[in-house]
């Protein structure tokens, strides 16, 4: 896999942390912006790299099984998670305090938005695909991502992150259709 397709399922997968860390920042204080900036990052990156590991780890396991349709699944999963980002981007100014400070909100929020990584790991893996690189720049670019968000929230409102959960969205139904049209043209 080459570092543009790397770099563009990190923005993809960043996404969904960065409308919970934009919803979090216009909830946030002033005097606090930099220490919810800091956490997000941290716990955000650490879970989205990690998830995404966790499943492509998983997938190396059962790539033999399916590597005769592991281009469909991979399409399909990268498909699945695009589309429910898609239809959640409307969703995310939806009026619930996003407290980035509090230490249980904060895991929960980066366990929940990190499953979707877990399924884009299963289909990196089947696609033959850079696992550890990839893992790595997805817990970096949501980190990066996800510490300006706080900023953008604090400053825009959360009204941009259905935006971002929307671009997100496009960016992993896309890279699954490269990666189905790629399989298929070279088979």
């Amino acid at each position: 896999m080459d570092i543009v397709s790397i770099i563009l399922i990190g923005i993809g997968v960043a996404m969904d942390s960065s409308a919970v860390s934009m919803a979090g920042g216009a909830n946030t204080e002033k005097n606090s912006l930099v220490r919810a900036a800091v956490y997000a990052a941290f716990f955000f990156g650490l879970f989205q790299g990690g998830m995404l590991l966790l499943g492509g780890l998983g997938g190396e396991g059962a790539k033999d099984a399916v590597k005769d349709i592991d281009h469909w699944v991979a399409f399909g999963l990268l498909a699945a998670v695009g589309s429910k980002m898609l239809h959640e981007a409307r969703h995310t100014c939806d009026g619930r305090k996003t407290d980035l400070l509090s230490p249980r909100l904060i895991v929960l929020l980066a366990f929940a938005t990190s499953i979707d990584a877990l399924a884009v790991g299963v289909g990196v893996a089947f696609a033959d695909h850079a696992l550890y690189e990839t893992a790595a720049a997805v817990a970096a670019t949501t980190a990066v991502i996800s510490f300006f968000s706080v900023f953008a929230g604090e400053r825009y409102g959360c009204g941009l992150g259905g935006k971002a959960e929307a671009l997100g969205g496009v960016v992993l139904v896309l890279i699954g259709i490269n990666i189905l049209i790629s399989h298929l043209a070279g088979a």
